[in-house]
């Protein structure tokens, strides 16, 4: 009668001989020693749990390229999306332009009534970021629209607000600027 060899024991004898290959391969494909290291453990992470696909007496070499450079291209394309999302965004922040502050000369009623005049989409944007203090992430969460339409409409609605309240201030003698009639 002979033994049976284990799952893990037919992985660690047909992939493991090729862990230093791999993470010498990915040290050149990226350049970073600790971020290949994450790569090539999650290359064997997606060899082992796919092990039982792979077919024994086929080249395990290859298949394990194969698997580190799928892992590499998922890698790239996150760091390349992630990135992309980070510049817009700055980009975005950069083109708002200043915006003066609201004056305190006038009552919370005053700015309640304003603030009912601005149509209900910007209303809500205003009230989540500027009252509530959410992050633009989170009012795009909350309201499921996309973080820049959450940046364009907070804008506009902040631009609305300030003129609602500009005609405001005019009737309580305040002119733009700070300087009463």
């Amino acid at each position: 009668m002979f033994s049976r060899i284990s799952r893990a024991d037919e992985f660690e004898s047909a992939a493991m001989p090729y862990l230093s290959d791999l993470f010498r391969a990915a040290v050149r494909v990226i350049g970073n020693r600790s971020e290949a290291e994450d790569l090539v453990q999650e290359a064997y992470l997606q060899a082992w749990k796919s092990f039982d696909r792979f077919e024994p007496g086929t080249n395990c070499r290859a298949w394990l390229y194969k698997i580190l450079f799928n892992v590499i291209q998922h890698h790239r394309r996150r760091w390349y999306n992630n990135r992309a999302k980070i510049e817009s965004d700055e980009v975005l922040m950069e083109t708002l332009g200043y915006e003066a502050p609201v004056r305190q000369d006038l009552s919370d009623e005053d700015v309640l009534a304003a603030f009912d005049k601005i149509p209900a989409q910007y209303r809500e944007v205003v009230l989540l970021a500027d009252v509530q203090e959410f992050t633009y992430k989170e009012v795009a969460e909350t309201l499921a629209i996309p973080v820049g339409t959450v940046m364009s409409r907070l804008s506009r609605g902040r631009s609305l607000l300030r003129q609602e309240l500009a005609g405001l201030a005019a009737n309580y003698g305040i002119k733009e600027g700070g300087r009463s009639a």
